[in-house]
């Protein structure tokens, strides 16, 4: 595992081509510009084992998460990677696709104390910071609590403390929007710093793939390749009337997104009044065993983010769940129950998610998008006995 430090050396002259030299004196319009910040930090579960128990996993393809066959992974280490294996994947499959995979079950009260300890040093920076997950954040750098307003000093000096005082690395991006310093985060990983001006942002959007855009999955990718549009380039050359007509409200979006218009704050502590997670699939999905398969790493994705979805970054739970079911010919329908008591586990999700898919009988029609939210959250721990599953209130 290289030191960030080290990275810095070959970042230098790419810094200088793509972001200018950072300490001289910033132009009127760069001063005016944001500074926005992705820190990201490198297979965080997986590094956070292979750190504390190097004898066993350092250098070998782990994933964090349930042993096959009915497991799911929460995190691959980069050695498990280009082997396919990624987060919310079915345990069983991961394994067919990596053998000598090594399976670790997850110690999430550690990967919660170490994202407590990452969050002090960009607390360093600023309190303008909005977590994503225990192991990504935004962060506002524009007026920074110490040092020159530069995002790429900040990001560099994120990155060496992370490392020297957890022993773990991350990836940045900076860049004067939420979705360019996003994108520009995943460019260079693991351990790597990617800087975008806001006079190159054109050029960088102009080159990236559709599905790299927010809001575009696997669906809308495949239809904007029918019609030619492959790239932010393309997107960039596409009237918004057009984009509009093929794609709705979201076509604007879109189009804005291409031009580099996304003016989204950085928020602080927002909160979230629920937590979810949905995925389109690319074709029909009828048989409710299949349904409930694909559910799987759904479940886990929002019970993941519930981990980090309350102040600071802490847990919390839910009381309502929501399931999410849209049909082929794009009809949406929804299930929904409240609880007794709160739930987060993924376990408990699935349980509630193979009740409401059955209830009041399971869908008529092949479905092409299926989603699992939580509200009604609460960071208060309920304990008591075991969770009863109770619909009466749904």
């Amino acid at each position: 595992m290289s030191r960030p430090e080290d990275a810095d050396k070959a970042e230098t002259e790419a810094d200088k081509s793509v972001a200018g030299r950072a300490a001289e004196s910033p132009s009127r319009k760069e001063e005016a510009a944001r500074r926005i910040l992705h820190v990201d930090m490198d297979a965080f579960y997986a590094s956070i084992e292979q750190r504390d128990f190097p004898g066993k996993y350092a250098g070998e393809p782990i994933a964090v998460g349930g042993d096959p066959p009915k497991g799911v992974v929460k995190a691959a280490s980069y050695e498990a990677r280009p082997h396919g294996v990624r987060s919310a994947q079915p345990a069983v499959e991961a394994d067919r696709q990596c053998p000598g995979l090594i399976f670790v079950p997850p110690r999430m009260e550690v990967y919660q104390k170490e994202s407590r300890r990452i969050r002090e040093i960009l607390h360093r920076y600023t309190d303008i910071i909005e977590p994503l997950s225990l192991d990504e954040a935004y962060l506002d750098v524009t007026s920074p609590k110490k040092g020159p307003p530069s995002g790429t000093l900040v990001a560099r000096r994120i990155r060496e403390e992370v490392y020297e005082e957890t022993g773990l690395t991350a990836s940045a991006g900076v860049g004067p929007s939420k979705f360019v310093a996003k994108v520009a985060s995943d460019q260079d990983k693991p351990d790597g710093l990617t800087v975008i001006r806001p006079e190159d942002q054109l050029d960088f959007i102009a080159g990236l793939p559709v599905g790299d855009f927010h809001g575009i999955g696997p669906v809308t990718e495949e239809k904007m390749q029918e019609m030619g549009i492959e790239t932010g380039a393309d997107l960039q050359e596409t009237t918004e009337r057009e984009l509009t007509h093929h794609f709705g409200k979201r076509g604007g979006h879109f189009k804005r997104l291409a031009m580099g218009e996304d003016d989204r704050p950085v928020q602080p502590d927002r909160e979230r009044k629920s937590v979810g997670a949905e995925r389109t699939f690319s074709g029909d999905v009828a048989e409710p065993e299949e349904m409930l398969s694909r559910l799987e790493p759904i479940a886990e994705r929002v019970s993941g983010r519930l981990e980090s979805a309350g102040p600071e970054g802490t847990p919390v739970r839910g009381r309502t769940v929501t399931l999410k079911l849209k049909s082929h010919d794009h009809e949406v329908s929804t299930r929904q129950t409240t609880l007794r008591r709160a739930v987060r586990s993924s376990e408990t999700l699935m349980r509630l998610a193979e009740r409401l898919l059955g209830r009041p009988h399971p869908p008529e029609e092949p479905v092409r998008l299926l989603g699992l939210s939580v509200s009604s959250l609460t960071g208060r721990k309920e304990g008591g006995k075991q969770l009863e599953l109770d619909f009466d209130q749904a």
